[in-house]
């Protein structure tokens, strides 16, 4: 998801929602886990070797493209850099407290729907895009599937050079271990709610 610098530029970042501090946690624990040093963690995953030393000690506010290529490098599911494995049972997920990542010029907002207890094999996200904007996004890690329906507004999903007008009610399935893109063909917000699939769950 479009975002070449290492700082977010706007709209709601991780530290907004306190995210910050779990994701240290969780990005050292996986790392070292793993025996990867920064510079090789920075070497797979094209996020600078600083960058990632403060996102350990809690001093940054990466973007959601930031964490799915840290992510992606790791071989984890995005849910096992947030999940803080706080209590289980019942979880009120609700709209206030939201959890909300958001791409560098803001336009791009993905809002966790499950809880941050365990890493998991299924996630959850309510998407929203500005009019008329466009999102890229890296490949995942091999065999995630994205299945993807529209709430509100027309969006063109591109994967690799296939392409799909999808207006409200229409819902996608597909490979999302390569490029692909949203666009918001309208004037209006596009919502979108997707259910990304995993080959396993790691943490």
């Amino acid at each position: 998801m479009s975002d070449a610098a290492e700082t977010p530029g706007g709209g709601r970042s991780a530290e907004d929602t306190n995210l910050t501090p779990v994701l240290g946690a969780n990005l050292r624990r996986i790392r070292t886990k793993r025996g990867l040093s920064l510079e090789r963690l920075a070497a797979e995953s094209g996020v600078s070797r600083a960058m990632l030393s403060q996102i350990e000690l809690g001093h940054s506010t990466p973007t959601i493209n930031l964490l799915w290529k840290v992510a992606t490098a790791l071989g984890v599911p995005f849910s096992a850099l947030i999940s803080s494995r706080d209590r289980a049972g019942f979880a009120v997920l609700r709209s206030g407290d939201a959890k909300v990542l958001t791409s560098r010029e803001g336009k791009f907002t993905s809002r966790a729907l499950f809880p941050f207890d365990s890493p998991r094999r299924f996630e959850f996200y309510e998407l929203r895009l500005a009019p008329r904007s466009e999102e890229q996004a890296d490949p995942h890690a091999p065999g995630t599937v994205e299945n993807l329906v529209v709430s509100a507004g027309s969006v063109e999903i591109q994967a690799e050079n296939e392409r799909f007008v999808l207006d409200a009610g229409d819902a996608i399935v597909f490979h999302a271990d390569v490029p692909h893109a949203y666009r918001n063909l309208g004037e209006r917000d596009a919502v979108m709610y997707l259910v990304m699939t995993y080959v396993e769950s790691t943490g």
